[in-house]
């Protein structure tokens, strides 16, 4: 039997998607950003598994899950649908959801779409385009034809190295290497057809005012203060969902829960323990 035939996976409406179950507890998911997969929160499954029922998967477009060819396959609502679907199949109802970046933004519009399933929400480092979303069109048009013209190692290594990515290769050059290496692992075409239906189409933070406005339950913000695009969509963010709270990383860049494990940790530990006990309350906005 193939290594890959034991993997535990489900059927997103003929899209197989992988994922890992990992101790016992009320569930806690994590999606993955655009640049990692389900194993970039390995730090937060070996810390929170202790306590809670960890959830993580890999993306459409991110091996071991398929890959689709067909670029309608990929959009932020099938995103959303996927988290849906894979709790549906874990039979939860209701878990903590959280993500960092474009995992950040699933996790957010599923608190929008499924309220009734989200028990809280953990958005880190998420909003990027909100702030200049021709220039971040622009690049990210850039970064879909180098994908699939260039390939994924060439791509990996200039991406790993961009400014909110350094402050990881500063501080923790390992830990860095880690990351590049499972970025140069991906598929360019996956990530490329990621890109241009995720996140070049998804409403900015902005966009999504109305909605935010209408979120009850307990919300934490996480960025690095030194994660340029993604600061003030997190500050509009704070001011507007109405139970949100915001904690900034200092000196550090977008990969919050791989640059400071510990801190993110301990910081995503203490706001679940005020939600549990009740006490996490109504910011002043």
């Amino acid at each position: 039997m193939k290594k890959e035939d034991l993997m535990p996976s489900f059927s997103a409406d003929g899209v197989n998607i992988h994922y890992e179950v990992t101790g016992q507890g009320f569930p806690l998911v994590w999606c993955h950003e655009f640049a990692g997969n389900h194993e970039s929160w390995e730090p937060q499954v070996r810390y929170f598994s202790r306590r809670y029922q960890v959830i993580t998967y890999a993306a459409r477009g991110y091996p071991p899950s398929d890959v689709p060819s067909d670029p309608a396959a990929y959009s932020q609502d099938l995103a959303v649908e996927d988290l849906h679907l894979l709790m549906q199949h874990l039979g939860v109802g209701s878990a903590y959801i959280g993500g960092l970046s474009m995992g950040g933004s699933t996790a957010l519009n599923f608190g929008i779409a499924h309220p009734e399933m989200a028990r809280a929400l953990l958005v880190a480092a998420a909003g990027s385009g909100s702030d200049g979303p021709e220039e971040f069109r622009r690049s990210g048009q850039n970064l879909i034809d180098r994908l699939m013209n260039e390939g994924m190692e060439a791509v990996a290594d200039d991406y790993a190295r961009g400014e909110t990515r350094v402050q990881f290769l500063r501080k923790d050059p390992r830990g860095w290497e880690e990351f590049h290496h499972g970025l140069s692992s991906h598929s360019a075409l996956g990530m490329a057809l990621t890109y241009q239906g995720v996140q070049l189409t998804r409403p900015t933070v902005y966009a999504l005012e109305e909605e935010l406005r209408r979120l009850s339950m307990p919300v934490l913000i996480m960025i690095g203060d030194e994660d340029g695009p993604c600061v003030e969509p997190a500050i509009f963010m704070k001011r507007t969902i109405p139970s949100a709270g915001l904690a900034v990383f200092p000196q550090s860049g977008h990969t919050i829960n791989l640059e400071e494990p510990d801190l993110f940790n301990r910081t995503v530990s203490d706001f679940l323990a005020a939600v549990e006990v009740e006490r996490w309350g109504k910011g002043a906005g």
